[in-house]
């Protein structure tokens, strides 16, 4: 593949943003097959704002680094002829009839969903909503989001006249062009599943407009060109823009090197998203009962997966610890970690209780006594803690899934920055006593970059796709050790953490 065959994918997380440009070079030791060789060109914190008492994303900041990213790439030689952004899914900007944005779009987290999906529930009903959407429960779905701002009676909604998802407003600032992608409309539980189109009865009745929502496209599809102000501020040429699996998740799904194709996988850091993939959505009254989601893929898939806290914890723990002075590497906690005494005491891992507190330390503390479990004091014992509780939640949920799959999985793909904390790894294989394959790190940016790919006609199919990723990103096998003792554990972990699932 020529050097001017690059692409360039922003992958842009709930704490962090990255631009990677992707090249199918050839192989080092000579073969005639291609490696694909990826480059940070940038890389950008991504904090949320306070104002008052709500919390909302810095999009203008996160247009100007996707801006920066595009002019790096160029700045340092490179010539991608197209991009595409993936990023966590259910957030949203408004536009009005001038194609403005209306406000600052809300964070995820922002408290003013508490209660909707009860409230939301109780208008529409469960189960329907269950079986037109395919959706797990999560109180920051758009649905809830948007009827929180109805609720409210918020003038944003009288004027709005599009509703864009996080990757597809940004693509809006830099092409001119509105598009809705797939996969990150199926996040919004606006979406009928089934008939495949946006569910416009339960629009209307939430007292919404059905014609703030544009009809969604593939991913693979080109969407438009950076608009010729967008390439003149930046320098550059008129690049495509190609509508991946935006949905970050989705587009980490793309870049599992499974040999199968039916396999078992988790997507590791901020969020723990287990699942499988499937051609149909799963919709038996057991996966809501299991509070488990349908979300579209690429390639006409959908994944049955599950939304799990993951490393949104320890992320929150490290914060604190930073502003007490305690100035810990990742490093650093898990060497604390290994020092300590196992299966001393868990935690749910899914409890509302730790979706936003204002001290995760304590919370965590508080949870250990109120069920009876020594509390953990030392900074060791918290992360040992959580790593455990982790893993012993994959086990729970990986256990549920295949009962509703019918499909035992002879292990589990985790991909993701999370894999970086090996301990995390070692310990799910332990609780699983299945063998755990790692790798690749940046699987939503490689997906991102394989969709971009066959739609250039670079690579000719998804299946080409993932043996160019087997090839170029090896893979750390993590065996189980001591499971029977991690079997006998799981029992405790349950009792300590019954009754405290995320509740819809």
């Amino acid at each position: 593949m020529s050097h001017s065959s690059a692409v360039l994918a922003f992958d842009m997380g709930a704490s962090s943003g990255r631009a990677l440009l992707g090249e199918i070079a050839a192989s080092p030791d000579g073969g005639s097959q291609g490696i694909l060789k990826i480059t940070e060109i940038h890389r950008f914190a991504n904090v949320p704002v306070q104002f008052g008492e709500h919390m909302h994303w810095n999009t203008p900041m996160l247009l100007q680094e996707v801006k920066n990213g595009i002019r790096k790439a160029f700045q340092a030689g490179y010539a991608p002829v197209s991009y595409g952004i993936d990023s966590w899914g259910v957030d949203y900007g408004l536009i009005d009839r001038n194609g403005e944005l209306i406000g600052i779009p809300y964070h995820y987290r922002d408290p003013r969903t508490e209660g909707m999906v009860e409230e939301t529930c109780s208008q529409v009903g469960r189960e329907r909503l269950f079986q037109e959407s395919g959706l797990q429960f999560m109180p920051f779905n758009t649905i809830f989001q948007l009827n929180a701002m109805r609720k409210a009676s918020s003038p944003m909604l009288d004027i709005a006249d599009a509703l864009l998802l996080t990757p597809d407003l940004i693509n809006y600032f830099l092409t001119g062009v509105k598009a809705c992608e797939f996969t990150m409309a199926t996040t919004t539980q606006l979406y009928h599943v089934r008939q495949r189109k946006w569910n416009e009865p339960l629009i209307e009745e939430l007292g919404l407009n059905p014609s703030m929502f544009i009809e969604p496209v593939e991913p693979g599809t080109w969407i438009g060109n950076l608009s010729g102000s967008t390439a003149k501020e930046l320098g550059v040429p008129p690049i495509r823009a190609i509508a991946v699996a935006s949905h970050d998740t989705e587009s980490a799904v793309v870049a599992v090197p499974a040999s199968s194709s039916s396999f078992a996988y988790l997507v590791c850091g901020t969020w723990s998203l287990l699942g499988t993939e499937m051609k149909e959505p799963l919709l038996h009254p057991d996966v809501l009962k299991e509070d488990f989601s349908n979300e579209g893929g690429a390639f006409n898939t959908f994944q049955l997966l599950k939304n799990i806290m993951g490393l949104w914890i320890l992320q929150e723990c490290k914060r604190l610890w930073d502003h007490q002075g305690l100035d810990y590497g990742y490093g650093d906690l898990v060497r604390l970690a290994e020092e300590e005494e196992a299966f001393r005491s868990f935690i749910q891992p899914d409890d509302l209780r730790f979706m936003n507190p204002a001290d995760m330390i304590s919370e965590i503390q508080t949870y250990c006594r109120e069920t009876g479990q020594p509390v953990p004091e030392s900074t060791g014992a918290m992360v040992r803690c959580i790593l455990e509780s982790l893993a012993f939640r994959y086990r729970e949920v990986l256990e549920s899934m295949e009962r509703l799959t019918g499909t035992r999985y002879e292990g589990l793909h985790m991909v993701g920055g999370g894999i970086q904390n090996e301990l995390l790894c070692r310990f799910t294989a332990n609780a699983l006593g299945r063998t755990v394959w790692a790798g690749p790190v940046e699987a939503s940016a490689i997906g991102n970059m394989l969709v971009q790919f066959i739609a250039n006609g670079a690579l000719a199919s998804r299946e080409e796709g993932i043996e160019l990723v087997k090839r170029s990103f090896p893979l750390a096998v993590y065996d189980p050790e001591a499971d029977s003792e991690w079997n006998a554990m799981f029992s405790k972990y349950q009792a300590a953490t019954r009754e405290r699932q995320v509740s819809g």
